[in-house]
C-alpha cells in the first residue's frame, strides 16, 4: 500500500519483504544498507497482539529463543555477539508520535520499547547495528484488525515523512555546530 502511495518527490522508496528467517536477517539487512546507503530504514512488521500502529523506541540484543519460518535460532541467543544490550533509534519516537497524532489520521499511533525477542526485534536491532541509529521499527496490528490497507498506508507515509523530516532538522543542527 505505502508503495502505491509513494512519499515525497524526493524520497526514493525502497521495499523489500524480508523473511521471518534469522540468518537471512543477518545477511540481508546489511546487504541492503550497503548496497543503498539510505538515510534511514524503516523496517514494519505484523504483530497479532497490536492493536494501534506502534512505533518501537530500540532494538535488543539478547533474548532469542523462538524459532524462525526455518525452525532455527541463533545458538547465542542474539544478534551481534559483543554488541550493546540495546540500541536506540536516533529518531525521536515520541515526536514522531505526537506529530502524526496531531495530524487527525484515522489510527492511534503509540510508542514501545520491546520489539518482543523475535524476528521483528531482531531485524530492528540489526539493522540500527548496522546503521548506527538511523533505522525505525513500526509495528502494526494485522489487515482488518482494526485499520484497512489503504489506513495503514497513510499512516505509514506519514510517519516515515516524519521521520525524515526530524532526521533532517536534526542534521541541519549538526552541520550549523560543526561550520563554526
Amino acid at each position: 500500500e505505502l508503495e502505491k502511495l509513494g512519499l515525497r518527490d524526493d524520497v526514493d522508496l525502497h521495499v523489500y519483504e524480508v523473511p521471518v528467517e534469522y540468518q537471512t536477517v543477518q545477511r540481508l539487512i546489511p546487504a541492503l544498507w550497503k548496497k543503498h546507503s539510505p538515510q534511514l530504514v524503516v523496517h514494519v512488521g505484523v504483530s497479532g497482539m497490536a492493536t494501534t500502529v506502534t512505533l518501537e523506541k530500540c532494538g535488543h540484543n539478547v533474548g532469542y529463543k523462538g524459532l524462525d519460518n526455518c525452525r532455527f535460532c541463533p545458538g547465542s541467543q542474539c544478534c551481534v555477539e559483543g554488541g550493546p544490550e540495546c540500541i536506540d533509534s536516533i529518531i525521536d519516537m515520541d515526536a514522531v508520535c505526537r506529530r502524526v497524532s496531531a495530524l487527525g489520521l484515522d489510527v492511534t499511533v503509540t510508542i514501545s520499547k520491546d520489539a518482543g525477542r523475535y524476528l521483528c526485534d531482531f531485524t530492528y536491532y540489526t539493522s540500527l547495528y548496522q546503521s548506527r541509529g538511523r533505522s525505525a521499527f513500526v509495528h502494526v496490528p494485522p489487515l482488518g484488525k482494526p485499520y484497512s490497507a489503504e489506513q495503514l498506508g497513510r499512516a505509514l507515509q506519514a510517519i516515515i515523512e516524519e521521520m525524515l523530516e526530524l532526521l533532517e532538522h536534526s542534521e541541519d543542527k549538526i552541520n550549523c555546530q560543526h561550520e563554526h
